[in-house]
């Protein structure tokens, strides 16, 4: 899966602006999926199997924006000022490179510092080597994301946008592996989660489903010296959620998932997360509400430009999900 991974993660796509990442993920799945839709916030859903006497209408959510940066201001050397798309942390910023949607790259500059100070984003600037704001390429409005290659660690893979994009790489595989199924599936790869869980949630009206499950990273509490405690490491295998700070995953399906793990052999953890939400609450809190649970992925260093997640741990997460919909899904 890794050139796979590494074309997802390598391709700009902040949110609201997804439609380079959307059509790479369309090419990739057409042939998998039985149809194929784009609603009104730019996301991709993908449906697959017919729903039997024992199936139901399933959703899986994979956002595929990734966090980024809007310009607000040119000044008169070409310098560009920017506000945040999403959760955005300063000190993962300078130094930084950047592309925008057109293909203009640059790098995340900022002036003196007092010592001791934490800088803000309003301390940092994008330099594109304009030297005056008529020739500067960017204009206000204009979005760009962190540039920054694909990293091979062997097991350990490194990249920008691992968030969530290694999601949509596990929706996609799961998509192609799964041969059957008692359900008819809506796999879909939304838009705007960092800034709301906006697609998922106009998505989710639309499919309507009688279960849904998200897949996204969370964090891991594996680095040296964490502060906040949490059972989550990488090469653990997949998290299956119990809580986050958005949702609470339906216990039945917890419990469903715990045991499918254990009779297919997959290694599995569980997952509480204290501060952080997944496109999960927004598949809960459709319509009249709709079982929820949510598959993630152990990864360190969120929300930088370099996010790591285990091989080992993404290949098992593929194989949960095809498992998960393979047979009928027991809220008993």
């Amino acid at each position: 899966m890794k050139s796979l991974i590494q074309k997802l993660v390598e391709t700009t796509g902040p949110s609201g602006f997804e439609h380079s990442i959307r059509d790479l993920i369309r090419d990739e799945i057409d042939d998998a999926a039985d149809a194929i839709s784009v609603d009104a916030l730019g996301s991709l859903i993908a449906r697959k199997g017919t729903k039997t006497d024992d199936g139901m209408r399933v959703m899986i959510s994979a956002h595929i924006d990734e966090i980024g940066l809007m310009a607000t201001h040119i000044d008169s050397n070409g310098f560009i000022r920017f506000t945040n798309i999403g959760g955005i942390n300063p000190l993962t910023c300078f130094g930084g490179r950047v592309k925008f949607m057109d293909g203009t790259q640059g790098v995340i500059g900022m002036d003196g510092l007092e010592s001791g100070k934490v800088p803000k984003l309003s301390d940092l600037f994008i330099d594109v080597g304009a030297s005056s704001r008529d020739d500067c390429p960017v204009k206000v409005g204009d979005v760009c994301g962190f540039e920054r290659p694909f990293l091979d660690l062997g097991k350990r893979l490194v990249a920008k946008s691992m968030d969530d994009r290694i999601a949509a790489a596990i929706a996609i595989e799961g998509l192609k592996r799964l041969e059957s199924t008692p359900h008819e599936v809506h796999f879909v790869f939304s838009t705007q989660e960092e800034v709301g869980l906006r697609g998922a949630t106009t998505a989710a009206y639309g499919v309507d489903p009688d279960v849904g499950f998200a897949v996204d990273v969370t964090r891991s509490g594996d680095t040296p010296r964490r502060l906040t405690k949490m059972e989550t490491a990488l090469g653990d295998g997949p998290a299956i959620k119990v809580r986050d700070s958005s949702f609470i995953a339906d216990p039945r399906l917890v419990d469903w998932m715990v045991q499918t793990a254990k009779d297919a052999e997959i290694p599995y953890q569980l997952e509480v997360l204290e501060s952080g939400g997944t496109d999960g609450r927004a598949i809960q809190l459709t319509r009249s509400g709709v079982p929820a649970g949510c598959i993630s992925i152990a990864c360190r260093y969120i929300h930088s430009p370099s996010e790591m997640v285990d091989s080992d741990d993404v290949e098992n997460a593929v194989r949960l999900l095809v498992a998960l919909l393979s047979n009928p899904i027991n809220l008993g």
